[in-house]
């Protein structure tokens, strides 16, 4: 599957519903104890983009985009409002907002993650598809800057010092983000009738593995 390197409208997945899956067996045994595993490692997300919808040239801009990926056949990038920064949604990225490794003194390359807390369990999400120009990155909690200190790749969320970090140097980075998705439908079906009488087409979105 190929993957386009443009995102869907920013306004348009602004009002659009959707959140992380997580798949879990359940087996429940004579006893009524219970036997619960994972299959997945990272969560997927899934969303409505048809929530986004205002007006016939927002429809009109979404059938140009699903026709332009060929439905589900070309991935895209999706910010998603709810969670799209290495910090909380009030504040600015920083430098040391996720800490993405530590230093060996000979690893140069780091990719970015995002780490939930909640209590003593923390999950480290992958983050593969940062914002141009978002990420700033730094080591042992000195600031470096892309002129030089660091180089990001756009693609695959993998940030490369231009020295190796020191041994046990903690490896920092803050950034924005796009989740890397798909349509989950190969047809559209709306009426401009009932559209503008309020009913909006649903218009499944899901993550991609990359």
């Amino acid at each position: 599957m190929a993957f386009h390197e443009v995102r869907f409208p920013a306004n348009l997945s602004f009002g659009a519903i959707g959140g992380p899956e997580r798949r879990t067996e359940i087996v429940t045994l004579a006893s009524g104890f219970e036997e619960r595993n994972t299959p997945w490692a990272h969560a997927r997300r899934r969303y409505d983009a048809g929530m986004g919808l205002r007006s016939l040239d927002d429809l009109a801009a979404l059938i140009a985009f699903f026709e332009a990926r060929a439905g589900q056949l070309h991935g895209f990038r999706w910010k998603d409002w709810a969670d799209f920064k290495s910090c909380l949604p009030s504040r600015a990225p920083a430098f040391d907002d996720q800490e993405i490794g530590r230093g060996d003194g000979l690893r140069v390359s780091f990719p970015l993650l995002k780490n939930y807390r909640s209590g003593a369990e923390i999950y480290a999400r992958p983050v593969e598809k940062p914002v141009k120009d978002s990420v700033r990155a730094g080591i042992g909690g000195v600031e470096l800057f892309p002129d030089g200190g660091f180089s990001v790749d756009h693609q695959t969320g993998l940030v490369t010092f231009a020295e190796p970090p020191a041994v046990g140097a903690e490896v920092t980075a803050g950034y924005e983000f796009d989740v890397p998705v798909r349509f989950d439908t190969d047809r559209i079906a709306v009426s401009v009738a009932t559209f503008q009488a309020g009913e909006v087409p649903q218009i499944p979105v899901v993550e991609v593995r990359i």
